[in-house]
């Protein structure tokens, strides 16, 4: 191997190593810039909370938490069937992609809101893929948003049968069958 093939080797080695360290720190700026947001809202909301950030899977997670056993503050934050938690996600993946320049795919949790709706959505997928195995027939879901889509269709999928989402906008919603 003659000298210039392994400086060429060295190189690009280098510049790969750039490229996976770049997008581990961009990851990590995700979730100081959508904490910073999130911190100043509840600062101005005069609502207590500690925000905690993990990265998964290339994939940045907040959580927003209180110690205090009265989370009335956080749980305003929820709003109803989450409908507030989406749209301050929304805003925390806007503020990331003003500062950065870079979309965001973070995920906002709130007082723990998104644990306690995957075990429910694990309970509606399972009676739902019950009933197709009993009768055979499709069953349709109550609309729900695109991340509860996601996590029902993988629940489905392990369940052995296969789901679909349909409807439009705010009535989009999965109909699950034995097969396609």
């Amino acid at each position: 191997m003659s000298t210039d093939n392994i400086q060429e080797e060295t190189i690009e080695a280098v510049n790969e190593d750039a490229v996976d360290h770049d997008s581990a720190a961009s990851v990590e700026d995700e979730g100081d810039v959508a904490a910073d947001y999130l911190e100043e809202l509840l600062d101005i909301a005069d609502i207590d909370g500690d925000i905690d950030i993990e990265v998964r899977g290339g994939r940045t997670y907040i959580s927003i938490v209180s110690e205090d056993s009265d989370a009335q503050g956080l749980q305003s934050l929820v709003g109803r069937d989450g409908e507030v938690l989406e749209a301050l996600q929304e805003l925390a993946r806007l503020s990331v992609l003003t500062s950065t320049g870079t979309r965001s795919r973070l995920v906002l949790d709130i007082d723990g809101f998104r644990e306690t709706r995957t075990r429910e959505l694990r309970e509606i997928a399972e009676r739902a893929a019950g009933k197709v195995k009993e009768t055979g027939e499709d069953i349709a879901l109550a609309p729900m948003s695109a991340y509860e889509r996601k996590i029902v269709h993988d629940i489905i999928a392990d369940l052995g049968l296969v789901s679909e989402s349909e409807g439009e906008g705010s009535r989009r919603h999965i109909v699950v069958s034995a097969s396609s």
